[in-house]
């Protein structure tokens, strides 16, 4: 995908063209709405705020005429433009000026953890409104399929209606933060080759971060009602930061072992096949702070 970013630093018009084009086409293949974002992304960390913005709204301006042709509103692609190309902007200029991937991730992280609070407070009971949605959801697979439980469903729908918040959030976050790093890797193998790689092996969180998820981790475990359900969907959120660190942390501990070539692949291909694998992966991330492993392991290794 080099070549798209080398198209892409071409000018604005290029730019543009991508972000526009590929963000109208995740509405029918999601996926397409990182490297759209990531486009946006790479302009402002390689150009600037002021450029990325110019980038940003032009784009919002293109999709709207294209959607015209499309047959979709174009109030929708506006809004649409700002929602996806906006939050990764702010997270672009976070990194370009403070330098360090840790502290961007974090941000964004956060601000999911904003999203999350701020939806409890606009919606006090936020588990009746996603049971109505889950339930409109899956009244066609049922009618589809007459042979599966009906009420085994409807529990089912019930019980993740309560962490719904959370997990919108969270995909919502993993979204933004991989068209991040997509641009951050682009932005590295145009001018500054491996860069990322270092970059994304050194991640590391704040000790006050993880002691703060600690005390909600207590909390959502130790209370009930409103306050654990709002404590468990902030941990969804975090769990996304710890993610990238645990990952971050196994990765170069891998590397640095006999057999690294086969280790480093089935770790990522465990992440992607195994997706429950991610709560120990997010734990070692957490421990981190504490445990240290990369240099635990990077020291036995050198003996």
């Amino acid at each position: 995908m080099q070549f798209l970013a080398a198209y892409i630093m071409k000018g604005r018009l290029q730019a543009m063209t991508v972000a526009a084009a590929l963000a109208l086409l995740s509405l029918a293949f999601p996926p397409a709405s990182i490297v759209s974002s990531a486009s946006v992304a790479l302009v402002t960390l390689r150009r600037g705020a002021k450029e990325g913005l110019y980038v940003l709204l032009f784009s919002c301006l293109a999709a709207a005429v294209l959607s015209v042709f499309l047959k979709i509103g174009y109030q929708f692609a506006l809004l649409y433009g700002l929602v996806l190309w906006m939050p990764i902007w702010l997270i672009s200029i976070v990194l370009r000026e403070g330098r360090h991937l840790g502290v961007a991730i974090e941000i964004a992280v956060l601000l999911g953890v904003v999203a999350v609070l701020g939806f409890y407070l606009y919606q006090p009971q936020p588990a009746q409104l996603w049971d109505g949605v889950l339930t409109t959801m899956m009244q066609p697979m049922l009618a589809a399929r007459p042979d599966v439980p009906a009420e085994d469903v409807r529990h089912s729908a019930q019980v993740f209606a309560h962490f719904m918040t959370g997990a919108i959030a969270a995909g919502s976050v993993y979204s933004l933060l991989f068209g991040l790093f997509l641009a951050r890797w682009w932005q590295a193998a145009l001018y500054n080759p491996g860069g990322f790689r270092s970059e994304f092996l050194t991640l590391k969180s704040h000790a006050k971060l993880a002691m703060a998820t600690i005390v909600i981790i207590a909390v959502a475990t130790l209370a009930s009602g409103v306050l654990a359900e709002v404590c468990w969907n902030v941990l969804l959120v975090l769990l996304v930061l710890y993610t990238f660190i645990g990952t971050a942390v196994l990765h170069a501990c891998f590397a640095v072992m006999k057999g690294s070539r086969f280790m480093v692949p089935f770790l990522y291909l465990t992440l992607v096949v195994i997706p429950h694998v991610m709560v120990i992966i997010a734990l070692c991330g957490l421990t981190d702070n504490w445990l240290d492993l990369r240099k635990k392991i990077s020291n036995q290794t050198a003996e």
